[in-house]
Parts: C-alpha cells; structure tokens; sequence
C-alpha cells in the first residue's frame, strides 16, 4: 500500500501530518474507514470532514487547518481525487484472445480479446490490445485503434472509425442511420441514403446506449477527449470539439457544430444547423435554439417550484401579451401627457 508520501512524490501536493499513512483505498467522506482517503471539493461538506473515519483526506489550501488528520493540500482535490482514484483501481484485466463462439472474419493481433458472440466483419483494422465484448458487433470496414475497449453488446456499423484507448460502453451504437428523409406531397417519406461516417478520436468515452449517427454525406465526427453520458444522442453530420462533455439525454440535431471544451448538462437540446462556441457551458433541460458565439453559461430552464405556484406563474403567462400591449398604451400616454406639460 502506498504512503501519503509515496502518493504526494506521484501526484504532486503538500502532505501536512503523519506522511507514513498507508492508503489503501479512496473513500467518501461520509463512508471512508480506516486505512482510506477521503475529499473534500466544497465547503459544504465541512461538517462530514469532521465526523469522518478516513485515515486521511485531500484538502485544498483554504481548508488546511480544517481538520488535524493527516492530509494532501492541492489546488484541485476533485481532480486529485480522480487520478489517486485511477492508480489505486486500474481496472480487472482481461485475457487476450478470440473466444471459440466469435466470428472474426479480419485478422486480429494476438494481443487482442474478442467475447463470446462477438463479430468482426472483414476489412477491419484492429490494433493492439483492443477489447471487443461478448456480443458486439463491428461491421466491415471499420478501423478500431490499440488500447480501445467495447464493452458488451456495442454496434458498431460499417465502415467506421474510432481512436486509441477509447472506451465505449453497452448499448452504445456507433453509425446508425441519421434521420434523413424527403417528404412527398402526398405526404409519404423517401429515405436519404447515410453514406458517411463516424470519426471518433482517441480518449473518448462513449455511455450506455448513447447513438451517434453516421453522416449524410460528410462525417460525424467526435474529437479526441470526449465524454459522452449514458443515452445522448448525437445526430448525422455533427462535429463535436476537443474535450467536450454531455450529461445524460441530452442531443445535438444534424449539421451542428459544437466547439471544444463545451459542458452540456443532462436533458439538454441542441438544434440543428447551428454552431456553438468553444468553452460554452449549457445548463440541464436547456434547449439552444440559435447560434451560440460567444462562451458564457446559457440557460431556459425554469427551476421547480411548488405545484401552487406554478399554477400562478402559468395562469399570468397566459395575460403576457395583453399586459405588453397595455403597457405600451400606458407608456405612450405618458409620453404624450409629458410633451404637454
């Protein structure tokens, strides 16, 4: 087990206390036992910090004498936090190899795991190390770079490209058909054919059931560092920036572009057809309806208040626009009255 002072020489931070500690394990503050390090990233959890059965804790500079426990003091304990967190659970590792119920109709190097009913179509290009899970599908023609792992039961449609040491999770599927049709005037739809692809650079993490659609006639692509929650949608011709992050449910529509280091919370919508600029941040359950071209926190969500209240709220949203017109009125009289005097 690694001492405070081993973890400090690693990841960097001041150790105040007793920098023997062992550490075994992270914890939160309110669950760590003896043996664990616990966090504090808010003041809010003050009172946690002092009832807590961590052996040590990661505090930032502010909150140095918070506690007599021993401790790490860095600039960012959250992000601390999650490296210490990566080092002490590197995760299970898997065996390499093609299980005997696969189909794998590309060549796969030796270093590579495929599950039990996996496929791999052929033309693939597979590279060192990747996992492929049981039940996976990767059609022909797709390009999965080394270190990339698919969990079980992933679709990935033809001719697609993905990056290194991605990481993409159940359900996800990566290449369906975008939402392309023309309408007759008879009403009827005809389908466009999606003939381009999806890009996806290195160090992207896909969630559960999250689709990103192939494109119409360029590529969907999704840059190196991005995280995508569990069921986001991410429609054809999109292009996502570096490092970009989408919280659970949200979407982008077609033909949209979203810039680097953009944070888009959960429920969120985007149009299609639009840009939005790098370091922008969208709030939950907020829809962009129009191009965004300067980085600022957006929001359109209203907040929830109690049920009697909105009722109130709801029944004067209903009188908006007589009451504009009315003040118009009453401006323009005012105005006429002061002419007058």
């Amino acid at each position: 087990m690694p001492s405070l002072r081993e973890i400090a020489e690693r990841f960097g931070g001041r150790v105040v206390g007793n920098e023997s500690v062992e550490i075994r394990q992270i914890g939160s503050l309110e669950s760590a036992r003896q043996g664990e390090i616990a966090f504090l990233a808010s003041p809010k959890y003050r009172k946690a910090l002092a009832q807590t059965g961590a052996s040590a804790v990661i505090l930032p500079p502010v909150a140095e004498d918070a506690t007599g426990l021993p401790r790490i003091i860095a600039d960012q304990p959250y992000l601390y936090y999650a490296k210490l967190a990566q080092w002490l659970n590197p995760g299970h590792a898997v065996a390499s190899g093609v299980h005997p119920l696969a189909v794998v109709e590309s060549p796969v190097p030796a270093s590579v795991a495929v599950g039990p009913f996996a496929y791999i179509g052929p033309g693939c290009t597979i590279g060192e190390s990747v996992i492929i899970g049981a039940g996976c599908v990767v059609e022909r023609d797709c390009s999965i770079d080394s270190g990339t792992r698919l969990y079980p039961n992933v679709s990935v449609y033809f001719n697609c490209v993905i990056g290194q040491r991605c990481i993409i999770h159940s359900g996800a599927v990566i290449g369906g058909d975008g939402f392309g049709y023309a309408r007759e005037r008879s009403g009827a739809w005809v389908k466009i054919p999606q003939i381009g692809r999806v890009v996806i650079g290195d160090d992207v993490e896909i969630g559960g059931n999250t689709t990103v659609d192939r494109g119409a006639l360029d590529d969907t692509v999704i840059s190196n560092g991005v995280k995508l929650d569990n069921m986001v949608q991410i429609s054809h011709n999109v292009r996502i920036g570096e490092h970009t992050a989408m919280a659970g449910c949200s979407g982008v529509a077609g033909s949209t572009h979203v810039g680097a280091r953009v944070m888009i919370g959960g429920q969120a919508g985007v149009i299609g057809h639009i840009t939005v600029a790098d370091d922008t941040v969208i709030s939950s359950r907020t829809l962009i309806s129009k191009t965004v071209s300067k980085a600022g926190v957006y929001t359109s969500a209203i907040p929830a208040m109690p049920h009697n209240e909105w009722m109130k709220s709801a029944a004067h949203f209903r009188h908006l626009d007589a009451m504009a017109t009315r003040l118009r009125e009453l401006e323009k009289r005012i105005d006429e009255l002061e002419s007058k005097s």
